[in-house]
């Protein structure tokens, strides 16, 4: 005959279970009609509707039918039937049959899923299918299938009984309940950390003799037992009056700084000996790996339990060392370590990575919740910088994970005051309009600090890693930790806990005419007066300049606008800011990557402060010494006290850290609920937003997306853009004309396939109908491979070398030994194909839209080659004129 139909009667282009079956019953009518009508050149032709281009899952199943089919008696009248035999769709009639007198290729009790990965509901038989090697990418599609298809079976089984039905319930909160337990113990953690980063950080500086155990503040509580008071406190004792000097001068200031050396290499040592011996995945800010991990890569032991609690005491004594780093980035990665061991918990999660990853998307919000008090700030940040998959549901668990995290951490209280948030702010003046090309002007010099930041810190990063630097971490902290306490502890703005400092800045100094509350700036200065006290070998004029950066007089509200021009103390007060930024900024770069945990949160707020605060001060003297220019007229008439520079030092803090972090959205939120300054978005947005603009002109990659490419991880950022011209066919790999390794449905042994993957080191495999005809039928796994054949060696009997592995057909065994092994249970039968014509952008957007780790090249359903993330990575990179070989892993 001329030629066959078949048709499904529907003219889908997609191939359903029941399509399956009518494809099936047609190809029998085909075969019944070949058996009285020769046909005059044997061969077939399958359309799909509307187009040339074949169905994947029918022609894979149409070619397996005829494989499989070929040794039946049952179809053994149809010779000329093979898997080269070409059908069309037109207009012949489905036929009923009986779905037991066929042998289709997938289960007919399973729809959808089951042909994308065919034996995903019985892999559980070999142990190990479904998990994934370290350093491997996962397969997004089959483990969203396969939770499908769990799902669907424990639907299906609830109405069984009633202990199914309390598992479908159970199944169905899992997720809340996982997140909710993951919200409980990142909050218990922050509190630990707070609470003993305190205490250590006060005890570099003295000691309470009646209870060590309490840091300075819990030391130094009035008799009430009600109010906090620094300023009269014999509880507490420096080292020099433990050793029995006094409190201050020449004396006490050597002693004190050698104790604040001292204790400060013993901190630093104990955290990178710890790191190093227990725990190396425990060092730095963890964010990058995080998002890397995010995407759907896997680091075995990154959220192990051992990293969990090496990161946790180590991030206490980095942070009390007094080293340049913060404790907010390493929270993101102990309460991503918490959700991966409480996933476990509900294997709904704990055994598929891609559901796993939606708990460690929600633990991600609950760290930054936790790290500054700012929990829809957390899920923000979750969603903008380092999640990959990100539905609607995992939206709504992160910020109820969050909550909970923020709920538990602020019943613990480690702040200490009447605030839940860290940096709290009550300025009594608003920003004025024309303060808007100041704050835009502060966007501006914080991303260019961040653009130095990035590049000097990968530079040094990028030397220790390729030179004999990196073979010795303990030395380098030490060394690092010895030249940041030696030049740190002289400027008290460098020497004071880095949180401390922020807050300080962000603080208001000034007063109003017009202000009634003129006591509140009277406060602040006996406030400031009081903290010097405290610091007993600087004088109470220099760390104060802050607070009394104008002689004043406090006592005549009237008076103290002729006396609003700056002293000598806000010279000094410039001078200490500028010097601290400075250092502040080297101490940074040279820290941030060190084999400790550190974060960068802080130190980016408080560089970005440092810098606000000083042009602050400037715009504010400009005001008053220029009332009539007309920037000024309008706003701010003579004598009018109408800049806060404590404003302008949180819209720097704002314009460094998103400079350095690339954030925006989540930068802003942060901010208002770091600080309670909600009236203050608009000059926030504006400052984050100029911030970003110049530092995608300067340098593309944010901090953590620049560490990322110096790892070599697998990551394809989403919200970058690739416009170049070129097609699959020039990036699949082998090229034409080259090799393809590739396993043979059913011809190949079992030596045959042990040779192929001890001579190849591909992921996975394309397995074809035959190496002539190269038609495609599915795709395996290499660790799927190694797991069933030492599997089916170890307790299958009659399995030699010899043996045929067959990837189609149902799993019917022959009669006669030798026993096939059948390998149709790990075969992906589904996989995603590109034709060799299609471009390149829409390849970059499948592998970031579908989480792809391969797709396979096809001409004219014959297969050409495979594309991997490491090539489609490497080709991105090389597009845009970088080393494509720092991709290291697929």
């Amino acid at each position: 005959m001329s030629g066959t139909n078949v048709s499904n009667g529907r003219g889908a282009q997609s191939t359903s279970e029941d399509d399956m079956v009518d494809i099936t019953a047609g190809l029998q009518q085909a075969a019944a009609a070949s058996a009285t009508t020769p046909t005059s050149h044997g061969t077939f032709q399958l359309y799909e509707h509307g187009g040339r281009n074949s169905n994947a899952s029918a022609n894979s199943y149409i070619a397996q039918y005829f494989s499989s089919s070929a040794g039946s008696d049952k179809h053994n009248s149809v010779p000329e039937l093979n898997a080269n035999s070409v059908l069309t769709y037109e207009d012949m009639e489905p036929v009923e049959l009986d779905p037991g007198d066929m042998e289709p290729l997938v289960n007919v009790d399973h729809v959808g899923d089951a042909v994308l990965f065919s034996g995903m509901s019985g892999d559980d038989d070999i142990p190990g299918i479904g998990q994934y090697d370290d350093f491997h990418t996962i397969d997004w599609q089959r483990d969203i299938a396969r939770d499908r298809m769990r799902h669907r079976y424990i639907v299906k089984k609830r109405q069984d009984s009633i202990w199914d039905l309390i598992k479908g319930a159970h199944d169905a909160w899992s997720g809340w309940v996982c997140v909710l337990l993951v919200g409980v113990c990142t909050g218990i953690v922050a509190g630990v950390i707070d609470i003993g980063a305190s205490w250590m950080t006060d005890l570099k500086f003295g000691i309470c003799p009646q209870a060590f155990w309490l840091n300075r503040e819990q030391c130094c509580w009035s008799d009430t037992d009600t109010t906090f008071d620094t300023g009269n406190c014999s509880q507490w004792l420096t080292w020099p009056q433990v050793l029995g000097g006094q409190r201050e001068g020449p004396g006490a200031y050597i002693i004190s700084y050698l104790f604040y050396i001292v204790w400060a290499l013993v901190f630093a040592a104990l955290s990178a000996s710890l790191v190093r011996m227990f725990a190396p995945y425990a060092c730095g800010s963890g964010i990058p790996e995080i998002k890397t991990i995010l995407s759907g890569f896997i680091i075995r032991g990154y959220l192990g339990k051992w990293t969990l609690i090496i990161k946790v005491v180590g991030l206490i004594l980095s942070v009390s060392s007094g080293l340049s780093l913060g404790k907010e980035g390493p929270m993101v990665h102990i309460a991503s370590c918490l959700g991966n061991i409480l996933s476990y918990l509900f294997p709904k999660y704990g055994r598929n990575e891609a559901k796993k990853r939606e708990i460690l998307s929600a633990a991600a919000a609950a760290g930054v919740s936790v790290a500054f008090g700012a929990p829809i700030g957390g899920v923000l940040f979750s969603l903008e910088e380092v999640s990959y998959y990100f539905p609607l549901k995992t939206l709504w668990r992160s910020f109820f994970c969050a909550l909970i995290a923020a709920f538990i951490l602020r019943s613990i209280n480690p702040f200490g005051n009447e605030h839940s948030v860290l940096f709290f702010v009550e300025y009594n003046k608003p920003w004025i309009f024309f303060e808007l090309i100041p704050f835009v002007g502060l966007g501006i010099i914080g991303g260019c600090i961040a653009t130095i930041f990035i590049k000097a810190n990968i530079f040094w990063c990028r030397y220790r890693k390729f030179s004999k630097l990196g073979q010795y971490p303990v030395t380098e902290v030490l060394v690092v930790t010895l030249v940041t306490a030696i030049i740190a502890y002289p400027n008290p703005y460098t020497r004071m806990n880095t949180s401390e400092l922020i807050y300080l800045l962000f603080n208001q100094c000034g007063i109003s005419n017009s202000d009634p509350l003129w006591w509140v700036p009277m406060y602040n200065y006996i406030q400031c007066i009081v903290m010097s006290s405290l610091r007993f070998f600087v004088t109470n004029d220099t760390l104060c300049v802050l607070c009394s950066d104008y002689n004043r007089n406090f006592t005549d509200v009237n008076s103290a606008i002729e006396k609003a021009a700056a002293g000598p103390g806000v010279y000094r007060a410039i001078w200490l800011l500028v010097l601290a930024l400075v250092l502040k900024l080297v101490m940074t770069i040279f820290t941030f990557g060190i084999k400790v945990p550190c974060g960068l949160f802080i130190p980016s707020l408080a560089l970005g402060a440092i810098a606000g605060r000083i042009v602050g001060i400037g715009v504010e003297q400009l005001a008053y010494n220029y009332p009539k220019v007309w920037l000024f007229s309008g706003e701010c008439s003579t004598g009018d006290d109408c800049i806060t520079p404590g404003l302008y030092a949180m819209v720097g803090a704002a314009a460094v850290l998103g400079g350095v972090t690339r954030m925006t959205v989540s930068l802003v939120v942060i901010m208002f609920e770091l600080t309670g300054g909600v009236r203050y978005i608009v000059p926030l947005m504006a400052a984050a937003m100029a911030s970003k603009w110049v530092g995608d002109a300067l340098g593309r990659q944010g901090i953590y997306d620049a560490h990322i490419a110096l790892n070599g991880y697998p990551f394809l950022d989403s919200k970058d853009e690739f416009q170049h011209t070129s097609l699959a066919a020039d990036v699949m790999q082998p090229k034409r004309n080259e090799t393809l390794s590739v396993i043979t449905q059913d011809s190949m042994t079992v030596d045959d396939v042990e040779t192929l993957l001890k001579e190849t080191e591909h992921n996975g495999y394309p397995v074809v109908v035959s190496k002539e005809s190269q038609y495609l039928v599915g795709f395996v796994l290499r660790r799927d491979l190694n797991l069933a054949i030492a599997n089916a060696r170890r307790t299958m009997e009659g399995i030699t070398g010899q043996t045929i592995v067959i990837f189609a057909g149902t799993g019917n065994q022959p009669l006669s030994p030798p026993p096939c092994l059948m390998l149709n249970r790990i075969l992906d039968m589904a996989p995603i194909t590109v034709t060799d014509q299609t471009p390149m952008e829409t390849v970059v957007d499948m592998f970031r839209k579908l989480g792809l780790r391969q797709t396979l090249v096809t001409h004219n359903g014959r297969l050409l080659g495979v594309i991997t993330k490491k090539d489609v990575l490497r080709h991105v990179k090389q597009m845009d004129n970088e080393d494509p070989n720092s991709v290291l892993f697929n």
